[in-house]
C-alpha cells in the first residue's frame, strides 16, 4: 500500500514539474509577442505588425492605396511578400498626387507595366535598412552614402537637422516622415514624394 502512494506521489511530483517547466516557455512567448506589439506603428491610420509582411500591412493604411494599387498592376506583389528582407520606401497618397496631373492614370495602364515596375523598383532596396544603419553610413561617407535600388538606380542619402533624406536620379529629394515600420520581410520606410529614375 505505502508503495502504491510512493509512486502516486512521485507521479505526481513529476506532473508537478512537467507543469512548471511549462510555464518560463509561455512566459518567454509572451514577452516576445509583447516586444513585438510594442514595435508595431501606425500608419494610414492602421497598425503596422511586426509579424505581418510588407503586402499584408501596406493593404491597411489608407495612406498608401495608390502605391498598393501601383503595386498590384505591376505584378510586384509576390515579390514584396517574399522572404526578403527589402527596406521599402513608401511614397504616400499625397506623394503620388503632387505628381504631374494624369501621371499615376497614365502609369497604372497595361502598356507602361515596365515603367510601373523601373519606378517601383526604385523604391525597394535589398536588405534590411533603418534609420540607424542610414545615419551611420552617411556619418561614415562625409555626409552623405548612395544605395542601389533594386531596379539598378542610385538614391542618395543625407542627413540633416535630425531628419533623413533620400535624392533620386532625377534629383527630387524626399524625406522620411515615418521610420522603422518593422514588417517580417523587412522595413518600411515612409517617404513624402515619389522617387523617380532618370528618364
Amino acid at each position: 500500500m505505502r508503495s502504491k502512494f510512493k509512486s502516486i506521489l512521485v507521479a505526481a511530483t513529476l506532473g508537478l514539474i512537467a507543469t512548471t517547466a511549462i510555464i518560463p516557455a509561455d512566459a518567454a512567448m509572451m514577452a516576445s509577442n509583447s516586444m513585438a506589439m510594442g514595435k508595431t506603428k501606425m500608419v494610414g491610420g492602421a497598425a503596422m505588425y511586426p509579424t505581418k509582411n510588407i503586402i499584408e500591412n501596406a493593404l491597411n493604411s489608407k495612406d498608401h492605396t495608390t502605391l498598393v494599387a501601383a503595386v498590384k498592376a505591376a505584378g510586384l506583389v509576390e515579390t514584396l511578400e517574399g522572404k526578403g528582407p527589402f527596406t521599402v520606401f513608401a511614397p504616400t497618397n499625397e506623394a503620388f498626387a503632387a505628381l504631374p496631373k494624369g501621371t499615376v492614370d497614365t502609369l497604372l495602364k497595361p502598356e507602361n507595366k515596365a515603367k510601373l515596375v523601373t519606378i517601383l523598383t526604385d523604391h525597394v532596396v535589398a536588405g534590411h535598412w533603418d534609420v540607424a544603419d542610414i545615419e551611420a553610413k552617411a556619418k561614415a561617407g562625409g555626409g552623405s552614402v548612395a544605395v542601389k535600388t533594386v531596379g539598378g538606380a542610385m538614391l542618395t542619402f543625407t542627413v540633416k537637422a535630425g531628419h533623413v533624406y533620400v535624392t533620386d536620379e532625377s534629383g527630387g529629394t524626399a524625406r522620411i516622415t515615418i521610420a522603422d515600420v518593422e514588417q517580417s520581410n523587412g522595413v518600411i520606410q515612409v517617404v513624402n514624394k515619389v522617387l523617380l529614375p532618370k528618364m
